[in-house]
């Protein structure tokens, strides 16, 4: 399960969140090689004498300055280019859900299956059970498979929401007449939280998301008792 309150990142639950972990380590080594050149060359330029302040030019110099930075933004570029593409790829999905974001909740529809549909609410502090996130838990989960790609299609019925789950990786906005796609593979059963990262009115912190991933099986059965009921 996915900590909400702990410091930093949240476990990746997809590969796509993985992805993301290991590109923000490999920049954050990047920008700490340079900060510390940087606070180097500030203090020996500060604490010592053997410096040339009558230099005006040194073709050395700017040449290094202009190509060594080039090749560190190249550096940064292409993993990030590449994880973008890997953030819009979708191919053949396994299941589709659409997530229609409101004021002040979220409702589901499971497209394969035209009769699932249902609505989620924040379940209000009162009524928590034990164990259970404050502002975090919803009345009814949006349930997906794991280890199968997910599509969703997300949008909104007034104003601009965000779909947004960090240990996914993903936050697509909810735009009224639009509708945005993405896509995730969760490989491990677990619940993940999430919650609209729109400024959307005055219940914007009202308004979580659940994600519960269970077993093939398992969600074969929870999908023949939603069509039942």
């Amino acid at each position: 399960m996915a900590r909400p309150s702990q410091l930093g990142f949240q476990d990746a639950a997809s590969p796509v969140m993985e992805e993301l972990l290991n590109f923000h380590d490999y920049a954050m080594v990047i920008v700490f090689l340079i900060s510390t050149l940087v606070l180097y060359i500030i203090v020996v330029t500060a604490s010592t004498k053997l410096t040339d302040k009558k230099l005006t030019q040194s073709q050395g110099a700017e040449m290094m300055w202009t190509v060594a930075p080039a090749i560190l933004l190249i550096m940064v570029a292409l993993p990030s280019l590449r994880i973008l593409y890997i953030m819009d790829e979708i191919n053949n999905p396994h299941l589709t859900v659409k997530a229609v974001g409101h004021q002040w909740f979220w409702s589901y529809e499971y497209s394969d299956h035209e009769s699932i549909e249902f609505e989620s609410y924040m379940i209000p502090t009162n009524d928590l059970s034990e164990g259970q996130y404050r502002l975090l838990e919803a009345d009814n989960r949006m349930v997906v498979p794991t280890k199968a790609q997910v599509r969703m299609l997300i949008t909104s019925d007034d104003v601009i929401h965000a779909w947004a789950v960090p240990a996914l990786g993903l936050k697509v906005d909810a735009v009224p007449g639009r509708l945005n796609q993405t896509a995730f593979i969760i490989g491990r059963p677990g619940v993940f939280y999430g919650q609209c990262s729109e400024i959307c009115g005055a219940n914007h912190s009202f308004m979580p998301i659940v994600v519960e991933t269970i077993d093939t099986e398992d969600f074969v059965f929870w999908i023949s008792t939603m069509l039942e009921s």
